[in-house]
Parts: structure tokens; sequence; C-alpha cells
């Protein structure tokens, strides 16, 4: 398939084949790309929520040089996971226009080469974890990575119920921050669990609703696009974001943070509930995208509130 005339001329392959450049530009073009494949702006979030549920489950000191092992491991993990799923997924974001330009759907990068590139660095970070860090955070990746390639991706084709299923690996995360640091699993651990669980579903339909014409054309079986009138989707972001405030306050009475966390998750939740309702009324592309902003803003400044006022022993 022939990507638009634009992102053609923007590949350096058709640059190349009018402009001679010189080799260096040529390598530095290939590392941007293969770069971009990792979707670093997206794994930053997962390597936040990470070392957000490593300082929590830290009682004291920090060790700074466990957590910047098991920040690496999981950025390679996430990193991989990201590339295998633009691999499984290059034709479909060929028929999108926000994502025909990138290495794959371009034709910039081969699809073996990025098939290898995938596999090597999620094989290595599930590996690294296992070596560095310890044995159950590395099967917590592994799972993660299963779940996000062999699950959530092919189900995006065929059930809006795909969303539900993404979301497990989107909060895995802070479990394994929190297992890096303790070495086990805990109701606390799994407070983190039910947060991250529940905050990603208005997060993630926000972004169907604003993207849906483009999942539309690829084929992908989001709500958004198998609900035309947007009630159920609506209905759905109102529930999970109600969900959200009693998850987010389950650390107070966990005794893992205390009750300026607990006033500030209060407020966060009640304006990312409020945020929800306006877009299930309005059901437009701005209250979404109103909502998508909040979301955003909401996950860090709650993370920080409960790395700030934590009381965990």
């Amino acid at each position: 398939m022939k990507t638009p005339i634009a992102n053609r001329l923007s590949s350096p392959a058709d640059i190349s084949s009018t402009v001679a450049l010189p080799a260096e530009h040529v390598f530095t073009f290939a590392v941007a790309d293969f770069y971009e494949l990792t979707k670093p702006r997206l794994n930053f979030l997962v390597v936040l929520t990470t070392m957000a549920g490593f300082c929590i489950a830290t009682s004291g000191k920090i060790d700074w040089i466990l957590l910047l092992h098991t920040i690496m491991g999981t950025a390679l993990t996430a990193a991989g996971a990201s590339v295998l799923n633009q691999y499984m997924e290059r034709g479909y974001d060929a028929l999108m226009p926000r994502t025909a330009n990138r290495p794959l759907p371009a034709g910039r990068i081969a699809p073996l080469d990025a098939l290898l590139y995938g596999v090597i660095l999620a094989s290595a970070g599930v590996m690294y974890l296992g070596s560095a860090v310890n044995f159950l955070t590395a099967l917590l990746a592994a799972v993660a990575l299963v779940i996000y390639v062999f699950l959530y991706t092919p189900l995006k084709r065929w059930t809006s119920l795909c969303t539900l299923i993404g979301a497990i690996p989107g909060a895995i995360p802070p479990v394994m921050g929190f297992t890096a640091a303790r070495a086990h699993i805990s109701i606390e651990a799994m407070s983190l669990f039910a947060i991250l669980f529940l905050w990603q579903m208005p997060h993630f339909l926000a972004i169907g609703i604003l993207y849906r014409t483009d999942y539309a054309r690829a084929g992908f079986k989001m709500l958004p696009v198998v609900d035309p009138g947007l009630k159920d989707t609506g209905c759905q972001i109102v529930m999970y974001a109600m969900g959200v405030i009693p998850a987010s306050l389950a650390p107070v009475g966990l005794g893992m943070a205390g009750w300026i966390y607990g006033l500030g998750a209060m407020v966060m939740g009640l304006t990312y509930l409020g945020y929800g309702v306006n877009c299930a009324h309005e059901s437009r592309r701005q209250s979404a995208r109103w909502l998508f902003l909040v979301s955003i803003l909401y996950l860090p400044l709650l993370l920080a509130f409960m790395m700030l006022d934590r009381t965990l022993p």
C-alpha cells in the first residue's frame, strides 16, 4: 500500500533517491526511526508508575541501585512490547493518517528488522529483571508483555472488550515496582493495580472518541467505534471514573498514605469524575480532549501525593 505523498517525501529512503545524503545523516535517520518504534513518550508513563510503586513500597532509604535496575529492565521490556505491537499492526497503521508515517508502515524499517529488534528488547528486559532485580518482577513483566502483544493487540480487531484486556498490562508496572522493592505481592500492591486499571478506562475511551474515525478505518473494534451514539461509552466513562475514587482512597485505609494524600485523592478523583460526566453528557471531541488532558495530569499528581505522604512501614 502506498503511503501519502507527504509521508513518502519524509522518508529518508525517498529523500536519498533524489538528494545524495551523507552516510552519517542516513544513519541518524535510522537511529531516530528505531527509537521512535519504542514509543518513548508512552513508555515514560510505564517507567514513572514503576518508580512510584518502588518508592511507595520502600521503607527508609531508597535503594537507588536496585531502582535503577528496575527502571532499566522495565524500560527495555516496555520498549520491546511497543515494537512488537507496531510490527503486528503495521498494515493497519498504514490505513490511519495519524500512524501512516510511522517507521514500519512508511517503509523506513523492514518488518523483519523490527521483529528481531522487538524480540531482543523484550527478552533482554525480562532477563535483566530476573537477574538484577528478582524472579517475581521478571514474571510480572513477562505476563504484561504476553497480554499486551498476544491478547490486546489482536483483540482490537475483534471485540470492544480489548480495552479491558489492555488495561491489565497497563496496571502491572506499579506492582512490578512494589515487588522489586519487597519481593512479594501484597494487598497494598494490588491497590496500586486497581487504581491504574480503573484510571485507564476513561483515559483510553477518551482517546477512542478522539480517534474513532481512524480506528474505524483500520477496522479496530474500539467501543466508541461500535457505539455510534456514544451512550455506552459515556456510561462506562462515568462508571470507571466513579470507581477511581474509592480505589484511590484505599491506600489510606491500608496504611499506605496519610490524610494529606487522602484529601488530594478525593479532590482529584471528583475532578476526574466531573470531566468524565461532562464527556458522557456532551459526547463531543472537545469534551473528550479535556477528559484526556485531565487524565494525563491526574495520575502523576496522585502518585506524587502518595509518595510524599507514604506511611507504609
